[in-house]
């Protein structure tokens, strides 16, 4: 006889304190919603609280407690999950109020990532984030301290009743933090062989499940997992794109953004998210069909700013415009932040023929025109030149190689070293 076993799915109530509006508090829910759903839990109800502030004692003031109480007998919930992050105290005092196993909004999203991160940076990444939350949460867990039932916040490094020691995960985010700088080294020498070669870097940024993914498959045959849910990937991808000119460039997928990202998290993956710093160009692409899109790419460019990347070429691409013309009133897309706009369909290609011209065009406007004479002694100068840019015309003469291109500026003055040496 055969056994099977599986994981009991969660299911739970979401609570939301609205300090600003209801309606913003409801959408947010309805994301924390997609989240669960990704982390493997069914949502039974959802239950908003309008406050000032937050309690600081249990999140939610002592009526709505007794309500929450009554919705988790009444449809056998087995554990609530808040939508902002709770203090050690908040998660202690729920769980004894509510005798429930109590969640974050925090402990969800790693919990995804737990589970999606593929690469070793990835999963080192994760794991430190993780050990930073529990760390200062190891009074908060209360009862379930050890996290050992299964479920959302138990994937990932896990959390052995040994292991709360505060000593023990200051060792262990130490010996990570070692790992991660190792890693970030091999990434640095990466991006200054990319530097020497002057090659064009167009990051991919953007909020999660905008189809960030689907258009580098599209473009790349990269083969990415494209799913339409919440961190469908982590890992960044990197891969070469053709241009309709014949231009080569690096074209390189990006982690999703999400509202009230963990700052933590933010942390970990600063040496991916990086990618976008050192790149040339930002390609921002939008689920335009989301109604709460403007509010998403709010997210996007406050997450961009906290990291330090400003000062970059940015073509926003309102992604899904099949979907969007469906709608009864379709927005009027703009991005004031952005250089240029398209809108598309990564799906199915529509109009990603005008954002690879767009991309042509940035390109150019960093480039400079040169007319040389390469002597043939040193025509190893074309790879070069072909590589930081483009050659527009060769003309083979007697004295050596006329040549017309369009290249950096960097590159030109390295060719002009060249020439000059005996």
């Amino acid at each position: 006889m055969e056994y099977t076993t599986s994981e009991a799915k969660e299911r739970v109530i979401l609570i939301g304190v609205a300090t600003d509006s209801e309606e913003s508090t409801a959408r947010s829910l309805s994301e924390l919603k997609e989240l669960a759903k990704t982390a493997g839990a069914e949502t039974l109800g959802t239950c908003i609280q309008v406050r000032d502030r937050q309690d600081p004692g249990t999140y939610i003031g002592s009526g709505k407690i007794l309500e929450v109480a009554a919705m988790i007998a009444e449809l056998g919930a087995t554990g609530i999950i808040c939508d902002d992050e709770l203090s050690p105290a908040q998660l202690r005092n729920l769980e004894d109020a509510l005798n429930t196993k109590v969640m974050d909004r925090t402990m969800v999203i790693l919990d995804i990532f737990a589970g999606r991160a593929n690469s070793k940076e990835g999963k080192v990444q994760v794991e430190m984030a993780q050990l930073k939350y529990r760390m200062t949460r190891l009074s908060g867990f209360g009862k379930d301290m050890s996290r050992l039932g299964g479920g959302i916040g138990t994937r990932g490094p896990g959390e052995k009743k040994l292991e709360t020691d505060r000593r023990i995960i200051r060792n262990q985010i130490s010996r990570l933090s070692k790992e991660l700088k190792e890693m970030q080294g091999h990434r640095d020498v990466t991006r200054k062989q990319r530097s020497r070669n002057s090659e064009i870097v167009a990051a991919i940024v953007g909020y999660t499940n905008a189809g960030k993914s689907t258009l580098l498959n599209y473009l790349t045959d990269a083969q990415v997992l494209s799913e339409d849910e919440l961190f469908a990937t982590l890992d960044p991808t990197t891969r070469a794109l053709t241009l309709p000119n014949g231009e080569k460039i690096l074209l390189t997928d990006t982690v999703g953004f999400i509202d009230k990202l963990p700052h933590n998290l933010i942390e970990a993956f600063k040496s991916t998210l990086e990618e976008a710093k050192y790149a040339d160009i930002l390609v921002h692409v939008v689920d335009a069909s989301n109604p709460d899109y403007l509010h998403q790419m709010e997210v996007v460019y406050s997450t961009l700013k906290e990291l330090g990347v400003e000062g970059k070429k940015i073509v926003t691409l309102f992604n899904k415009c099949d979907q969007v013309r469906l709608l009864s009133e379709p927005p009027v897309l703009r991005d004031f932040h952005a250089d240029e706009c398209c809108e598309i369909s990564a799906l199915s290609g529509e109009n990603v023929e005008e954002f690879l011209h767009v991309l042509e065009q940035f390109i150019k406007e960093q480039r400079i025109d040169i007319e040389l004479v390469i002597p043939y002694p040193k025509t190893g100068l074309l790879q070069l030149l072909r590589a930081g840019g483009q050659l527009i015309s060769e003309d083979y003469r007697e004295d050596g190689i006329a040549l017309k291109a369009s290249v950096a500026n960097e590159v030109y003055q390295k060719v002009l070293a060249e020439l000059k040496k005996n």
